[in-house]
């Protein structure tokens, strides 16, 4: 019996094992057919079945790359080096290395703090300096948090990211922006500060035909986490363009909150309809601050024309009113999803646009009034370092800490199919995201970037990072060639706009723009 039965299984095994060969070589044969009858693919006409492999292949490519082939450094948006310092400082890992630095010093371009002969130790470095945003308004904030969670919806990003990074903010002290996607629950439940966003279409503060609703604003400011009001202009990946959520992320819990239909792509308007002009601009800040309570009251845009800036600034030497502050954002910052052409080819750099914004405002007499934030690529201590020497009074990250709960940078956030559950709304992939485990890699990522900046203040001689400048920088210029950061981002003289002053050749440029800026007009003057 043992036999007959051992017989039988295999008869049944080579029968099973024909069916398959046979459904495999029938599968050929259909594809062969197809391939050679086709018209859109060439490749597949003259190659039928194997050229189907070079899809493949270069759909996996990569991911392959990343992992096998690329440099610790060559990869794009962010490499290797910058993913694992990420990775080590949320783990609360030993972030050392041995054997010298893989960083080519020698690049154009590159930046090299210099050190002091007489550093200032450790335990006399305060690693945050005290911010007070909106002085001038009724309720004012005070924060400490220089390096804070960059704008991310609930919709772009799932459910259990949000409350990770809530959760562990709390924990680190620092804010996190909701993104234009509105206040949802688990932006609150994490118990963080909160910069309530508005974006173009003024999701979770918009009547049902996209209008601006006052007492949606009121509801919201009342909320005691929720501490600044910000407009979004523009953003890097895409400025000029409107945000864009994928029917594929929208669900039903989604679609109710932001007010939008369920199966169709979720595309805001590129520009406010709220206002046209930078005086309309002004007043809708003002007409915000009063619905807020008196909250501070500030806009986040992407430099493009700088004059156009210059117009908004004129506007507020003309009305008297004065965003709270601003935040810069480079045209290298992430996202979602954005248009290749805008994210390779529009919008001004991090560096160039805020040191712009950073002398314009010295330039108008009113740095002291707004606080500047910068966006765009910001991950590690260097980089809040580096940004702060350049006018910020603080940093946004989001990429950053989506590393830190576990993004392996797939580029998969606008297809719904994120392999770490990160910027998904599928809840077979989002599950996967422990939100207990993933807050305590978000406030581990930033106190140890805190530490580290910490470190970097006392070598240069610093006793807290709001005193590093320009100053403090070399740029390589070229081979053996190197400068002070200070010759090519240099503060300029407070108020030079406002007076008669004997210029430089950068302030005579400066000057030239703002005579060209209207305060009741964007349009280019034409001259």
């Amino acid at each position: 019996n043992m036999v007959t039965d051992a017989l039988d299984a295999v008869q049944l095994l080579s029968e099973v094992l024909v069916f398959v060969l046979g459904v495999g070589f029938l599968a050929i044969i259909v594809m062969f057919v197809v391939d050679r009858t086709q018209t859109a693919s060439a490749v597949r006409r003259n190659y039928p079945v194997i050229g189907r492999f070079r899809t493949l292949f270069e759909h996996l490519g990569e991911y392959f790359r990343q992992y096998f082939f690329a440099m610790d450094r060559e990869e794009m948006p962010f490499n290797r080096a910058q993913r694992q310092w990420v990775y080590r400082a949320a783990a609360g890992a030993d972030s050392t290395v041995a054997f010298g630095s893989t960083r080519d010093l020698r690049a154009v371009g590159t930046y090299i703090f210099v050190n002091c002969p007489y550093p200032v130790l450790e335990r006399d470095v305060a690693p945050t300096s005290l911010v007070t945003v909106g002085p001038y308004s009724r309720k004012p904030y005070e924060t400490d948090a220089l390096f804070n969670v960059s704008a991310m919806s609930y919709g772009a990003i799932s459910k259990p990211a949000v409350l990770a990074l809530s959760q562990g903010s709390a924990r680190a002290g620092n804010w996190m922006n909701t993104g234009e996607g509105g206040l949802s629950p688990y932006h609150l439940e994490g118990g963080a500060d909160i910069v309530f966003q508005i974006g173009t279409a003024k999701y979770g503060v918009r009547n049902e035909d996209g209008s601006f609703n006052d007492d949606k604003l009121r509801d919201v400011a009342r909320h005691d986490q929720v501490k600044m009001i910000e407009i979004k202009l523009s953003q890097g990946a895409k400025p000029g363009h409107g945000g864009m959520l994928p029917a594929s992320k929208i669900t039903p819990e989604i679609a109710e909150a932001r007010g939008i239909p369920m199966g169709v792509d979720c595309v805001s308007p590129a520009a406010h309809p709220a206002f046209n002009t930078p005086i309309e601009m002004m007043q809708f800040i003002a007409q915000l601050r009063d619905l807020s309570d008196g909250k501070p009251v500030g806009f986040k845009l992407c430099i493009g024309h700088r004059r156009e800036f210059m117009c908004m600034v004129k506007a507020m030497l003309e009305t008297g009113v004065v965003p709270d502050f601003i935040v810069v954002d480079g045209t290298e910052g992430g996202t979602g999803a954005a248009p290749v052409e805008f994210a390779n080819h529009v919008g001004m750099p991090l560096v160039e646009g805020l040191a712009f914004v950073h002398n314009t405002l010295r330039g108008a007499g009113l740095r002291d009034r707004i606080k500047i934030g910068a966006a765009g690529k910001i991950v590690s201590a260097f980089d809040v370092a580096r940004i702060l020497a350049l006018g910020a009074d603080w940093c946004n990250a989001a990429r950053g800490f989506m590393f830190a709960i576990g993004c392996i940078q797939a580029q998969a956030c606008h297809t719904n199919h994120c392999p770490v559950g990160v910027a998904t709304q599928d809840p077979m992939r989002s599950w996967a995201l422990d939100v207990g485990d993933k807050s305590e890699r978000v406030a581990r990522y930033h106190k140890n970037t805190l530490k580290a900046l910490g470190e970097m203040t006392g070598a240069a001689g610093l006793r807290h990072p709001g005193e590093f400048m320009p100053q403090h920088m070399m740029l390589r210029l070229g081979n053996q060639k190197m400068a002070e950061a200070s010759d090519a981002f240099g503060y300029l003289p407070e108020g030079f706009l406002l007076k008669n002053t004997e210029d430089t050749d950068v302030m005579a440029d400066y000057r030239k723009r703002w005579h060209r800026a209207d305060a009741a007009s964007f349009a280019s003057p034409g001259f």
